[in-house]
């Protein structure tokens, strides 16, 4: 059974930080474009970062270039979101997707099949 699972999320306060993880099972991440996304209360799912299977390609949205991090370990076929100087509106529901050769560039966000069911993110003081 392919499956994606997310971790790490929780409360933090402004300027914090968390350090997400999504861990595959089921299959194998190396050839995989990983994606994150959020979604917030009453907003649309969007885009935070991705990062293709070999690492090459890595892409943020612009909200959150220079305080998010994006990595892999297919080792341990999992992928990871470092996220620093963290702001209340980072706050929503974060997602990860893997797409097999998805797209990771400008405008471009792989779109998988399989989800996992979300880590929350509260940033409040």
């Amino acid at each position: 059974q392919l499956q994606l699972v997310e971790s790490g999320g929780g409360l933090v306060h402004p300027g914090g930080s968390l350090r997400l993880s999504c861990a595959a099972s089921g299959f194998n991440l190396e050839y995989s474009t990983i994606g994150w996304f959020r979604q917030a209360p009453g907003k649309e799912r969007e885009g935070v970062s991705c990062i293709s299977g070999s690492g090459a390609s890595i892409n943020y949205a612009d909200s959150v270039k220079g305080r998010f991090t994006v990595s892999r370990d297919n080792a341990k076929n999992t992928a990871f979101l470092q996220m620093d100087s963290l702001k209340p509106e980072d706050t929503a529901m974060y997602f990860c997707t893997a797409e097999w050769g998805g797209p990771c560039y400008s405008g471009h966000w792989p779109t998988g099949d399989t989800w996992g069911r979300g880590t929350q993110v509260t940033v409040s003081s």
